[in-house]
């Protein structure tokens, strides 16, 4: 058992327009979680992002994903400390619970002095999340598809096209990922269907050798206009980027606005303004007891 484990994961925007629960693409904005095992007990500590309104106790996502790694490794600690590092923001659309399932389940394999397994980390992050498409991202790095084979998640990782990086909108006010899919409906036509799925096909060539067609690529009819009443100046963002010729999109279930590629533009009161590269190997892992890294 190492005498102490160090992750880092990053965040990821999910959708990416017309790739609805599918595509994940993950950003150089990370969280860190250091976690030392004891004999008995628990302690949690939480700077930064979320630090105000995360429980302190078994309840913390970190942890849950700690023992449940643990589990599924057949191991298990009797407590440990636990200080993270957070600065992916809460209930934006940045994937933070995925980082946060993520990265306990790659602390779980550092404590073990387990090597890395990527896929095993993706299928138990998906069970735990409940979709793959943002802890596909945050387990490879760089662009995944993902989806679920008979109740198992998987994913494909692409190389993002040299030089791609994305710009953020992050409004003050966070959205429930369940509010957001409450709005979308039960069905839709099937010429929406058919549409969203050309673009998405676009948007895989867009995202790896042909930047130029991002804009186009990016267009959806399935979930993000569904959302516009929960977040209207988001939506509103959106149509004026777009209208100035920049690929803009809900990150996952919003409300922050990505655009992939530099943007001119700065951010609106009250909002920040990230400028982020893509993240491009995914979560990793050091481990004191050999001083190794696992990617």
């Amino acid at each position: 058992m190492s005498s102490a484990v160090r992750v880092r994961v990053p965040a990821t925007s999910a959708n990416l327009g017309p790739g609805f629960d599918a595509f994940g693409l993950a950003v150089e904005l990370y969280d860190e979680l250091t976690v030392v095992p004891r004999d008995s007990g628990l302690s949690v500590e939480v700077t930064g992002e979320g630090a105000d309104a995360v429980p302190r106790d078994e309840s913390h996502l970190v942890v849950r994903a700690i023992r449940a790694g643990l589990k599924s490794l057949g191991a298990s600690v009797g407590g440990f400390d636990l200080h993270c590092v957070n600065r992916i923001p809460h209930g934006r659309g940045l994937g933070s619970s995925a980082a946060a399932i993520v990265g306990g389940i790659a602390a779980a394999y550092g404590l073990t002095g387990t090597p890395l397994d990527h896929v095993k980390v993706l299928e138990l992050a998906n069970e735990l999340e409940g979709h793959p498409d943002n802890v596909a991202a945050a387990v490879y790095g760089g662009f995944t598809i993902a989806w679920v084979d008979g109740g198992t998640g998987r994913a494909v990782r692409l190389e993002p096209a040299e030089g791609l990086s994305v710009t953020g909108y992050v409004p003050s006010t966070p959205l429930s990922t369940e509010v957001a899919r409450g709005l979308l409906p039960a069905s839709v036509s099937h010429a929406d269907a058919s549409a969203n799925a050309g673009k998405a096909a676009l948007l895989v060539a867009a995202l790896t050798t042909r930047p130029e067609l991002l804009l186009t690529a990016t267009e959806d009819r399935l979930h993000q206009e569904y959302r516009a009443p929960a977040m209207p100046e988001s939506l509103a963002l959106i149509r004026k980027l777009r209208a100035n010729g920049q690929a803009a999109i809900v990150s996952g279930a919003g409300p922050t606005v990505l655009v992939l590629g530099d943007s001119g533009l700065e951010a609106p009161d009250g909002w920040n303004l990230l400028r982020c590269g893509i993240d491009p190997v995914g979560v990793q892992v050091w481990s004191s007891a050999d001083s190794t890294t696992s990617e």
